[in-house]
């Protein structure tokens, strides 16, 4: 338990928040934002969890969310099948921030069909998304303590959610689309000016090495998200970066303009990162989001346009269709 104690004050210590990963919550168009109050969608107080054994489990699982690679990365105390990062690294706030890709949906709407999988989805198969996925590394067992705790936690976040219900503020903000396609080199330089101080210029993060925990994430390279991943598609990093970059900002009070963005995501994402494919993805290619950056499409529009955009274009003959 000390080092359970010791973790806690990293949490408190600022190591909580950070960057970018995966989620494919996000719905396949973009609109512009409404304001949201975040009074819809309150997370539930960490102090409500019972000490009980089902509330030791929902701890555990939040200490997993939080400390991920402790336990599960490269030098983790449970196994070494993940690839250094944190699932708050793209779930902030341990899924608890509004607009933060938190979880407040996840319990209130799983299982679900998915046209990603061509399949209904359980927690569990969600779970292990992220860590084949965000976390390049390898699925859970869904039977294991470390499953068990996750989905607990997951389901204790969302436990005031009605069933088949979505709260405002849930996934990540939709960012109106561009006019014009998302420009990388235009994204670099706001990436040099508003995310290098936290993510280095190499974008592989910051570390603190003597606990070998990531204060700010890699952004791509062997240790980030692979090209599996739902944030390699442009419109769901940009929504979280809008809503969440540079460090502390918050969705009503964005730092970004929406054209930076798009382009830094757009820089991002032209970066070297893990190549994996996954050969179930989208057995359906018609259901492909207007973004998704690798082809077959059901459409004739190039894999480029797919990825940068403009989208208008793309989007209007997914309607008629």
């Amino acid at each position: 338990m000390k080092l359970l104690k010791k973790e806690f004050l990293f949490v408190a210590g600022g190591l909580l928040i950070l960057s970018s990963c995966n989620q494919n919550n996000a719905s396949e168009t973009n609109a512009v934002v409404k304001e949201i109050s975040p009074k819809q969608w309150i997370a539930p107080d960490t102090s409500s969890i019972p000490f009980t054994e089902e509330g030791n489990l929902i701890r555990y699982g939040r200490d997993l969310i939080v400390l991920t690679s402790h336990y599960l990365g490269p030098e983790g105390i449970i196994s070494h099948t993940t690839n250094g990062m944190n699932c708050q690294n793209c779930h902030l706030n341990a899924g608890t921030k509004i607009f933060g890709n938190n979880y407040s949906a996840v319990a209130s709407t799983y299982p679900k069909y998915r046209k990603r999988s061509g399949k209904i989805e359980s927690i569990e198969d969600r779970v292990n998304d992220c860590m084949v996925r965000s976390l390049n590394g390898v699925a859970l067992d869904s039977s294991n303590k470390e499953m068990r705790a996750i989905v607990q936690y997951i389901k204790w976040v969302g436990s005031e959610v009605k069933k088949d219900s979505t709260p405002n503020g849930a996934g990540i903000m939709k960012v109106p689309l561009l006019e014009r396609a998302a420009d990388a080199e235009r994204g670099k330089i706001v990436f040099t000016q508003k995310c290098v101080s936290c993510h280095g210029a190499d974008g592989q993060g910051k570390k603190d090495t003597a606990v070998n925990f990531y204060l700010y994430p890699p952004l791509w390279g062997t240790h980030s998200f692979n090209t599996g991943a739902g944030l390699l598609r442009l419109s769901n990093f940009a929504g979280f970066v809008k809503a969440n970059m540079p460090f502390g900002t918050n969705y009503d009070e964005p730092k970004l303009s929406d054209e930076e963005a798009w382009d830094v995501a757009a820089y991002v994402n032209s970066q070297p990162r893990p190549l994996k494919k996954f050969s179930g993805d989208w057995p359906d290619v018609s259901k492909k989001p207007f973004d998704y950056p690798f082809s077959p499409y059901a459409d004739t529009f190039s894999e480029k346009q797919h990825k940068f955009g403009p989208w208008q274009e793309i989007v209007s003959a997914q309607k008629k269709k």
